[in-house]
């Protein structure tokens, strides 16, 4: 009996009490890592050495400098000519250097769109807008490679919707 009462004093007191439950936590811990252990697979290397694996030719891009038919109606024309080697950050951009709005008459490029000098708030500015100036987020060249995912695109055309007035 005076044992049961001491037990019970004991695990009334904030102290007997919390170091009893860290004593359970570290007794839980270390058998859940044995435990994990067993089952994952240790990280030092691959099991079997790697073979090399022959890598396909670079695809060679579509230069023809031909503007493209766009598939869908507000879809970002793509880059018909080879932009390898142009350089574009934060404090250069190539592609501007004959498509900005002042230097297509004397390039001949088409001038970019006047949606990109204008702000997210409808703002007009005399220079492109930040969140237009990288290019190739949007705009990217062409290559002939196979597709890597099927696409069943069809225009409306294809799908006998015909032009608007044309009944």
């Amino acid at each position: 009996m005076r044992g049961q009462n001491r037990l019970c004093r004991m695990m009334r007191s904030p102290r007997s009490l919390l170091g009893s439950l860290l004593a359970i936590l570290f007794v839980a811990t270390g058998a859940i890592a044995q435990m994990a252990s067993e089952r994952v697979p240790e990280l030092s290397g691959p099991p079997t050495e790697m073979g090399e694996v022959v890598a396909e030719p670079i695809p060679k891009w579509v230069v023809d400098d031909a503007r493209k038919e766009r598939a869908y109606p507000d879809q970002p024309p793509v880059i018909p000519h080879s932009i390898e080697g142009y350089q574009l950050s934060v404090n250069t951009n190539r592609c501007l250097s004959c498509h900005k709005r002042e230097l297509t008459q004397e390039s001949g490029a088409p001038m970019i769109s006047v949606t990109h000098y204008i702000t997210r708030e409808g703002q007009m500015l005399a220079d492109v807008s930040p969140r237009r100036y990288f290019c190739t987020a949007c705009h990217v060249p062409q290559a002939e490679v196979r597709p890597l995912v099927g696409n069943t695109f069809r225009d409306m055309s294809e799908m006998g919707v015909g032009q608007a007035g044309s009944e």
